[in-house]
């Protein structure tokens, strides 16, 4: 028996041609010895997502027809009751054996399920990352069990039935190592965290995809072996991909608001190691935003969290108002924040903070309006100013910034509803507006620096 895993899809449904050779490549594997895995965040987030609240996810799922999925945090990021929708009107088993709503499993679906094929029996069962409610406010309302104890339980339960293999559907991230070291699985197929695995923890062989689409993993149960197969030479589904492009044609998303000559970098370094042309062009844009539309007379800083840009394609040439959407996808308005310059200092200390991330030279934040100075071998912000002068901790300032981080107190737990001024637009929104008035042609200027490295 093989599995097709793929997982982490999200802006891949902005690109017809991909979303499409993603689908013909499944096609062009699958026999019936296959079975097809999706291991979350295969709905959101993205450009058409965001306008189709998650429907697009319909079209490629009637393409691929999976056997089994699980939910990831983004597949919850247009509320709970339309994930149920698209849950109902989706073609393969959904499961899940730590999400709950109202006591009872979310949307009715299964822990675990058995399948066979090829004369083998595979016990499937679905976790989820239990700290979405606290990234995702639209998960809120739900809840989450421990995700290895959920594990071990089901899989007890598969054992008494006699499978030949466990399987474990997870969008755990770094969490998959506890579930092979802990419980009696087989394999982990993962997904959350946006970096291909293939390898084994005590026994246990743990894939991921990577994110956007970029392959398709498969492992054979038989041989315990993972071949991966790369979706930019795969064959496309025509039909898939013309649904998509009519899709992005009804949305009015290829409207043109700006040129960059220079290719403008989303690859993960750009998200998350510092000062990067893609993160100083958001940052940038919320910082205009918010000084059109407040009179101050204190000074004003953008600020854009690492984790909200997303990675991809470089944008090039036209910019069209798809390519600033694909960039923060997310139904979330700009907001502006009254800090004291302490409350200020203790973020920007918070934008180096790597505690949890496993990194040591992970960067949390883009900023605009301010020089951040990192020394990282004595873990320390050396240095932070303000339009060139150094922050008063007594001092008034108005950072403006993504509402997201209002609600989750990992990244930035300084930055509270508390300290709300006003809100502006959606994000995307923001940044279109800024494309068309003040252009599209970031550069880097020494705004974060990495000191004693």
């Amino acid at each position: 028996m093989r599995l097709l895993h793929y997982s982490d899809i999200e802006n891949a449904h902005d690109d017809p041609q991909r979303i499409g050779r993603i689908a013909g490549l499944i096609s062009s594997l699958r026999d019936d010895d296959a079975l097809v895995c999706g291991t979350g965040d295969n709905v959101a987030p993205g450009v058409l997502p965001l306008v189709t609240r998650g429907g697009q996810a319909l079209d490629f799922f009637e393409a691929v027809s999976p056997t089994v999925s699980t939910f990831g945090n983004h597949d919850f990021d247009f509320g709970a009751a339309r994930t149920r929708e698209l849950v109902e009107r989706s073609p393969q088993q959904w499961l899940s054996a730590n999400i709950y709503a109202d006591g009872e499993r979310f949307a009715g679906v299964d822990a675990a399920t058995v399948r066979r094929a090829d004369g083998t029996s595979v016990g499937f069962v679905g976790v989820t990352d239990p700290t979405t409610p606290s990234a995702n406010p639209e998960a809120k309302a739900l809840e989450f069990a421990d995700p290895v104890e959920a594990v071990a339980e089901a899989t007890a339960d598969l054992r008494d039935r006699g499978v030949d293999h466990v399987v474990v559907l997870s969008h755990l991230g770094r969490g998959d190592d506890d579930l092979a070291r802990e419980t009696d699985v087989d394999v982990v197929l993962g997904g959350h965290v946006h970096a291909e695995r293939a390898d084994r923890v005590d026994g246990t062989l743990c894939t991921r995809t990577g994110s956007g689409g970029d392959c398709v993993l498969e492992v054979d149960l038989g041989t315990g072996t993972v071949e991966r197969h790369p979706v930019a030479t795969a064959p496309l589904d025509e039909a898939l991909a013309a649904r998509y492009r009519e899709r992005l044609d009804e949305a009015g998303l290829q409207t043109v608001v700006g040129r960059v000559e220079e290719p403008i970098r989303r690859t993960e370094r750009e998200a998350f190691r510092g000062e990067s042309r893609v993160g100083n062009f958001v940052a940038d844009a919320y910082r205009w935003a918010a000084v059109e539309s407040i009179d101050a007379d204190v000074p004003v800083v953008g600020l854009q969290n690492s984790g909200g840009i997303r990675t991809g394609p470089a944008i090039d040439g036209d910019v069209t108002v798809s390519d600033l959407v694909s960039l923060v996808p997310f139904e979330e308005p700009v907001v502006v924040l009254e800090l004291s310059g302490t409350e200020l200092l203790e973020a920007f200390r918070e934008a180096a903070d790597t505690t949890g991330f496993g990194e040591s030279d992970w960067w949390h934040a883009h900023v605009s309006g301010a020089q951040l100075a990192y020394d990282y071998a004595d873990d320390e912000l050396v240095e932070a100013t303000v339009d060139g002068r150094p922050i008063d901790p007594d001092g008034r300032y108005l950072l403006a910034t993504t509402e997201f981080l209002l609600h989750t107190d990992e990244e930035f737990p300084t930055l509270t509803d508390a300290t709300r001024h006003r809100t502006l637009d959606t994000q995307y929104e923001v940044l279109a507006e800024y494309a068309r008035t003040v252009g599209v042609d970031p550069e880097l200027d020494g705004r974060i620096v990495r000191a004693g490295l």
